[in-house]
């Protein structure tokens, strides 16, 4: 099955196409037009430009996905497209766009929750490496910090989430403040690997020293875990970002510069950390299931190595997108919506966009 899809939830256009066979999936063609450097100047996503630089972006990169992919519209046997979650204005780009495609051309139509199309990354693996059903699966980026027990293709259950910021959110907010570019994650994890070797000696093993360093025992660069200490599997990194915030403060009022690599280590660690406890205890209480993390955060490089280590410890594989399949991309809509089409569902005309997520707690 030879299948288009659409990505356009946030700050990033994306049309795919994606030759589908049981399963088994082969990306013809990724595009994804970005809008990074427009909302760099802002410090963040600002929902009116997106949507309108969606609207600009997403005829073109269609065409574009369909000419580097070899085939034209007729080939085409199913579309899909992101309906929900995400910026209301920037999703509606995207699904009139889709529906106004597959009206038009007879093509039948899938809507596609956005936290699914990440989870659905992992199934892109073309070696065949893909997590089955029933796994444990964690959705990390700036808008979304969640874990979910999937136990079907488009069977999804949210069982922890965050209670306030996303850690991507958090990653962005503490990255300007300390003068890392926006999007802050591919920064803070340079910045924080040279203050854990910093911290360590070690070029290799730093993050697992890292705890026995004088640097994590500097009683002025403290920070709390968001990992709320309680059995649900839950986080709050409203917290660790207020008092990475005061810490910061408290050296600039004290007249002292702080050290930017060793103060993001500290705070990539106490996220990573809290991370790999909550996984854990999710893990625990559904052993054997393996487990998938996706988003724009699971491109950091420590949070991968730290979950590498916490699947080892359960006896279970870790699944993990490439690099490039981890932001927000028209590949993994493509994925999800295979499967969602296989599950029988089918939209029309009436389909509308939600700023909602559509998964529900257990």
């Amino acid at each position: 099955m030879i299948i288009l899809a659409f990505e356009s939830s946030c700050d990033e256009t994306s049309a795919s196409v994606v030759l589908a066979n049981e399963g088994s999936f082969t990306v013809k063609s990724n595009i994804i037009a970005s809008q990074i450097e427009t909302h760099r100047l802002y410090g963040g996503v600002v929902p009116e430009i997106a949507s309108r630089a969606h609207t600009e972006a997403i005829s073109r990169i269609t065409y574009e996905a369909l000419a580097v992919a070899g085939i034209s519209l007729s080939d085409v046997e199913l579309i899909a497209v992101t309906a929900n979650p995400g910026l209301i204005g920037a999703l509606l780009v995207g699904v009139t766009f889709a529906k106004a495609l597959a009206s038009a051309n007879n093509i039948p139509l899938v809507a596609v929750d956005h936290i699914k199309g990440h989870i659905a990354s992992c199934y892109l693996d073309e070696s065949g490496e893909r997590p089955t059903p029933p796994f444990i699966g964690f959705a990390a980026s700036g808008g979304h910090t969640a874990i979910y027990k999937v136990d079907g293709y488009t069977d999804l259950c949210l069982i922890g989430t965050t209670r306030d910021d996303a850690i991507g959110e958090s990653f962005d907010k503490i990255g300007r403040i300390i003068g890392i570019p926006y999007p802050a994650g591919r920064g803070f994890d340079e910045l924080s690997r040279e203050g854990f070797i910093k911290a360590t000696g070690d070029e290799v093993n730093f993050y697992e020293k890292y705890k026995k360093s004088a640097a994590y025992k500097d009683k002025e660069m403290t920070l709390p875990s968001p990992a709320l200490s309680d059995d649900s599997l839950d986080f709050s990194f409203s917290g660790l970002k207020t008092a990475a915030i005061n810490l910061l403060h408290r050296f600039e009022q004290s007249g002292r510069e702080i050290d930017r690599a060793l103060f993001a280590a500290r705070y990539t660690y106490e996220a990573v950390e809290a991370v790999a406890k909550k996984l854990s205890l999710a893990l625990d209480r559904y052993p054997g299931h393996d487990l998938c993390i996706a988003g724009g955060v699971a491109a950091n490089s420590h949070l991968r190595k730290r979950l590498a280590a916490v699947a080892k410890a359960h006896g279970v594989k870790l699944f993990i997108p490439s690099l490039s399949l981890c932001g927000d991309n028209g590949a993994m809509i493509a994925a999800a919506g295979y499967y969602e089409y296989k599950n029988g569902n089918r939209a029309d005309s009436s389909l509308n966009a939600s700023a909602q997520d559509s998964i529900t707690s257990i």
